[in-house]
């Protein structure tokens, strides 16, 4: 198989910081960027020095790599992402989901804050997203047939590795969480929908909505990584509480919650396949 020329480039730079060989792949949404102080051995590595990546222009996001062992687990974390809402093209978005593949990971662990859309949610409770709604208007894999032998039209029937999910919810329940299993709705934002777009994303079935995650879990499925990924639910979606929306109040949930769901993650790590 042969690599995109910038992906090529981009790992040879890392693999020249860093001899770690990672198993396991780490998105993090916003206000986890504590994450990684729980690693040995680590390497961060900011996004400005890595060929073709971005720095990040969201609050709550660090903008690096970082590379590290955890329960003796070698991982690679990208410790905040690019988001559509941000004028960046799918390719540029995914484009370090694709690097941590080439690097070696063979899973994939997303997560991201979210809306509660089912009024069952409260703010600080997770959701393990069991499937998704692309609701973002494109895919991340648009464009030529792919020259490096992925497949073109990517299978999504199981896009969540449901032996992955059993563990976080085992996990989550030893910890004594709340935890639910919903579906993930995606919108490219950046403004946040409005009561009746809440309503139909309902009818539609999804329980949690957000701006990011699918592109890199599409992208995660074409390169053959089993992937997994927890909501934090930040907010109730708009109309549910009769409440004005903004990120402060987005950061202040995911603060709040941030030792328990540093904990969840570590367990979790633990125990997913490599």
């Amino acid at each position: 198989m042969s690599l995109n020329p910038h992906v090529l480039k981009a790992v040879e730079f890392l693999r020249s910081r860093s001899a770690l060989r990672p198993s396991i792949g780490v998105i993090l949404g916003s206000g986890l960027g504590d994450f990684p102080k729980m690693l040995s051995k680590r390497t961060s590595i900011s996004y400005i020095d890595i060929p073709h990546f971005h720095d990040v222009g969201v609050a709550g996001h660090q903008g690096q790599l970082d590379f590290g062992i955890l329960e003796g687990i070698p991982l690679v974390i990208q410790n905040g992402r690019f988001h559509y809402y941000e004028g960046y093209p799918m390719d540029e978005i995914t484009f370090p989901t694709r690097v941590m593949a080439a690097l070696g990971i063979k899973t994939l662990l997303v997560t991201n804050a979210a809306g509660g859309i089912n009024q069952k949610y409260n703010p600080g409770d997770f959701m393990i997203i069991k499937d998704h709604i692309n609701l973002m208007g494109t895919s991340p894999l648009r464009g030529p047939i792919p020259q490096d032998g992925s497949v073109r039209f990517v299978d999504l029937t199981f896009a969540y590795d449901r032996d992955c999910n059993n563990i976080i919810e085992k996990v989550a329940h030893s910890l004594q969480y709340q935890i639910h299993e919903g579906v993930y709705v995606g919108v490219h934002g950046p403004n946040y929908e409005t009561p009746a777009e809440i309503r139909a994303y309902r009818t539609l079935g999804a329980d949690a909505v957000g701006m990011s995650t699918i592109p890199e879990v599409i992208v995660a499925n074409q390169l053959q990584l089993r992937v997994c990924g927890i909501s934090c639910i930040t907010n109730m979606a708009a109309g549910i509480h009769n409440e004005r929306l903004d990120h402060l109040a987005v950061i202040q949930t995911a603060s709040r919650v941030k030792e328990n769901f540093i904990k969840l993650l570590e367990r979790v790590i633990s125990l997913l396949p490599q």
